[in-house]
C-alpha cells in the first residue's frame, strides 16, 4: 500500500504545463481523499489520470495531446475523451474553471466512481461475464467481431499493464453509456458537495457564501468536502444548516444609534443635519416654499449619523441535551448550531456549545469562527445516555466565569426529562441574577416544571424547524 503524498508519475494526456502540475501536486498533498483513491486503485496509471481529470476542469482550454504517447496511457486517453465529450462537461466547467477547490472536489468524486467501476468490471470478469455487454430481453447481445475480444477479457485481468488497460478500454467501448452515467453522477455529486460546503463553512449572510468560503484555508475546505462526499450524516447536517441559516439571517436584525461622524445622506427634518444645499433653498425667495413643504413632510436631505449598535450583543452559551431521548433531533440540532454560528460570525460574537447528557463536551468558537476539525468533531459527537441538568448548568456557570463570556446569555435545549434540586436551583438563580444573565429555553416535550425553574422564557416545540425555535436567532 502506497502512503506517499508525492505524485511520481506526472505524465499527461492533456496539454498541461509545469505550473498546473505543481498546483495539482499541492492539492494532492492536502487531500487525504485523493491519496486514498490513488492507494486503493487497481489502475496502474491512476496518478496521471487524477491529474488530468483535475486539469480538464481547472484549465481554461483543456486539450488532449494528439501525438503518440506511452501505450500504457491509452486507457487514460480513452477515459479523458469520455469525460470531455460528456454532455454536461462544458456546463459543469462554468463552476470549475480556474477554481482549484471545485475541480479538486470533482476529481475526488470521479476517482471514487472510477474505482467502483473498475471493481465491478473485475468482479464481473471473475464470474465469467462482462459488465459492458448489452442485454435485451434477458439475452446478452455480442457481435461476431467482439466475441473473441470478450473471451480475452474473460481470461482475466491479471495481465501486464498494457494488456490490462486494453481490456478496460474495451469494457468502456462496449457500454459507453454506463461509463458516461458514472461521469454524470460525479458531476451532480460534486455540485451538491460544493453547495453543502458553502452551507457548513461559508454563509454569514444570504448570497455571501462563496465570498466567505474564500476566506477558509484550502486544506480545511478539502477536508470538509471529503467528509460531505463520504458521510451521509454530514450531508444531512449541511442541508439543515443551509435551511436554518437562511431563516437566521431574516430573524437576526441590526439596530442603530446616533454617531458623531457623518456616514451618508438620508431624508428627514433634523435642522442640525440639513445639507448646505437644502439650507440654500431656505434662503432663496423662490425655493423657500418648496423647502418648507419638503421639511414639513420629512423629505429634506440631511446627513446620516447612525451607526450599528453592537451593545447588548454579547457571547452565547448554547446547551444542548444529547441524552438518548434526543437522538432523533441531533442532526437538526447541529445544523441549527451552524446557523447560530453564522449570526455570531456576522456580529463578531463568541459562541460556546455545551453538549450534555450525564457528561459534557465543550466546543468554543471565537467570534463565530469554526475550523474544519471542530466541525467534524462536533458532527461525529453524540453522548447518549441519561440527562443531568445540574451538570450542564454547572458547566454553563463555569463558562460565564471566564472573562470573554462574562456577558453571555444561555440558550438551553432539552426534552424536559430531568429535575434539579432546590439547593442547586437557588444557587444558579443567584448567580444568574448577579451576572445579569438571561436563560432562553427550548423545550422539545411537555414537562415544564424543571426548565421553568431556571429559565427566563420557555418555548415548547416538537423540533427545531418551528417558528418557536427561530426566536433563538433573535437573541
Amino acid at each position: 500500500m502506497r502512503t506517499s503524498k508525492i505524485i511520481r508519475d506526472q505524465r499527461s494526456v492533456l496539454k498541461t504545463d509545469t505550473f498546473e502540475k505543481r498546483r495539482f501536486q499541492g492539492v494532492f498533498e492536502m487531500s487525504e481523499g485523493l491519496q486514498r483513491i490513488r492507494d486503493a486503485s487497481d489502475l496502474p496509471t491512476i496518478e496521471p489520470l487524477l491529474q488530468d481529470i483535475w486539469a480538464s476542469f481547472y484549465k481554461m482550454k483543456p486539450m488532449i495531446v494528439r501525438s503518440r504517447l506511452d501505450r500504457d496511457l491509452d486507457i487514460n486517453r480513452t477515459i479523458m475523451k469520455q469525460v470531455m465529450r460528456h454532455e454536461q462537461f462544458e456546463r459543469f466547467r462554468m463552476y470549475t474553471k480556474l477554481n482549484i477547490l471545485t475541480a479538486a472536489i470533482f476529481t475526488e468524486i470521479m476517482g471514487e466512481k472510477l474505482n467502483q467501476w473498475l471493481a465491478e468490471e473485475l468482479a464481473a470478469n471473475r464470474e465469467g461475464g462482462l459488465q459492458g455487454v448489452s442485454v435485451k430481453n434477458g439475452q446478452a447481445e455480442v457481435s461476431d467481431e467482439t466475441e473473441s475480444e470478450i473471451e480475452e477479457i474473460e481470461d482475466g485481468f491479471e495481465e501486464e499493464p498494457i494488456v490490462f488497460n486494453e481490456k478496460l478500454e474495451l469494457a468502456i467501448e462496449l457500454n459507453p453509456q454506463r461509463f458516461a452515467n458514472r461521469i454524470g453522477e460525479a458531476m451532480d455529486e460534486a455540485l451538491h458537495t460544493k453547495e453543502s460546503l458553502v452551507s457548513l463553512m461559508g454563509g454569514s449572510g444570504v448570497g455571501k457564501g462563496d465570498a466567505e468560503l474564500k476566506k477558509v484555508p484550502l486544506r480545511e475546505k478539502l477536508m470538509i468536502a471529503e467528509k460531505i462526499a463520504t458521510d451521509l450524516q454530514m450531508k444531512n447536517i449541511a442541508e439543515w444548516a443551509g435551511h436554518f441559516t437562511r431563516i437566521a439571517q431574516k430573524k437576526s436584525h441590526t439596530t442603530y444609534i446616533d454617531a458623531a461622524e457623518r456616514r451618508g445622506v438620508v431624508q428627514g427634518k433634523d435642522v442640525e443635519r440639513l445639507l448646505p444645499a437644502e439650507l440654500g433653498m431656505y434662503k432663496h425667495p423662490v425655493a423657500k416654499k418648496a423647502f418648507l413643504r419638503k421639511f414639513a413632510e420629512g423629505e429634506t436631505m440631511q446627513y446620516d449619523q447612525k451607526k450599528r449598535d453592537d451593545t447588548g450583543r454579547g457571547p452565547i452559551v448554547f446547551c444542548f441535551d444529547q441524552s438518548g431521548s434526543m437522538s432523533e433531533l441531533d442532526t437538526q440540532a447541529k445544523g441549527f448550531v451552524i446557523a447560530l454560528l453564522s449570526i455570531a460570525k456576522k456580529q463578531n460574537r463568541d459562541l460556546c456549545v455545551l453538549l450534555f447528557s450525564t457528561e459534557v463536551q465543550r466546543f468554543t468558537f471565537k467570534k463565530g469562527r469554526m475550523t474544519a476539525r471542530q466541525l467534524i468533531h462536533m458532527a461525529e459527537t453524540y453522548l447518549g445516555g441519561g440527562t443531568d441538568y445540574s451538570l450542564a448548568l454547572e458547566h454553563a456557570l463555569a463558562v460565564l466565569a471566564e472573562s470573554e463570556f462574562s456577558r453571555a446569555d444561555i440558550l438551553f435545549v432539552t426534552d424536559g426529562e430531568n429535575d434539579v434540586s432546590e439547593d442547586f436551583l437557588q444557587r444558579f438563580i443567584d448567580k444568574k441574577s448577579e451576572k445579569n444573565v438571561q436563560v432562553l429555553s427550548l423545550l422539545m416535550g411537555t414537562k415544564l416544571t424543571a426548565v421553568e425553574g431556571f429559565s427566563d422564557r420557555v418555548m415548547q416545540v416538537t423540533d427545531f424547524d418551528e417558528a418557536g425555535s427561530y426566536s433563538l436567532f433573535e437573541i
